[in-house]
């Protein structure tokens, strides 16, 4: 169906770099809140349209898996594709990449539409659905990512 969407790029800052030497694994978590931030933007859900229609997104769960480590100055990118969607949410699937196309974490997300004003959940507006759908139609894998419906648990023999 699509490629990834390429929608953040940055270096790693030395704030996030902790005690082991490698960026803290919270700034990963930092880095696809970003991403969330910058998905948001791309479905037309910018401050002034939160304001004016009391709506957003809300991140519900969120599954992330550490791949490779990420060092001081190293820059990356974070990558979304759309695994599925309805009238209410999305489930996303962001990849952080550093330098020479290293895969360094995923991030599995599902996020819901939320009607501030009531305090639930409730359909995407019609605009920002269709912008779902437009982006859906382009950056969505042929094949589910391996690391996507992971169950944590200690396989005992």
């Amino acid at each position: 169906m699509g490629e990834p969407k390429v929608i953040i790029q940055h270096t790693v800052p030395e704030e996030w770099i902790d005690y082991n030497g490698h960026m803290n694994d919270a700034e990963y978590v930092r880095a696809f809140s970003w991403g969330v931030d910058h998905f948001m933007k791309l479905i037309g859900l910018n401050e002034d349209f939160r304001e004016r229609s009391q709506y957003t997104i809300y991140t519900m769960e969120t599954h992330v898996c550490y791949l490779d480590e990420m060092k001081l100055g190293e820059p990356f990118e974070v990558h979304m594709q759309i695994l599925d969607y309805d009238p209410k949410r999305v489930h996303a699937f962001y990849e952080l990449f550093g330098e020479n196309g290293k895969r360094a974490a995923t991030s599995e997300q599902m996020l819901m539409g939320i009607d501030q004003s009531a305090g639930r959940a409730a359909q995407f507006p019609e605009e920002i659905f269709a912008n779902i759908q437009q982006l859906a139609a382009h950056h969505s894998p042929d094949e589910k990512p391996k690391e996507a419906g992971r169950v944590i648990g200690i396989k005992r023999k």
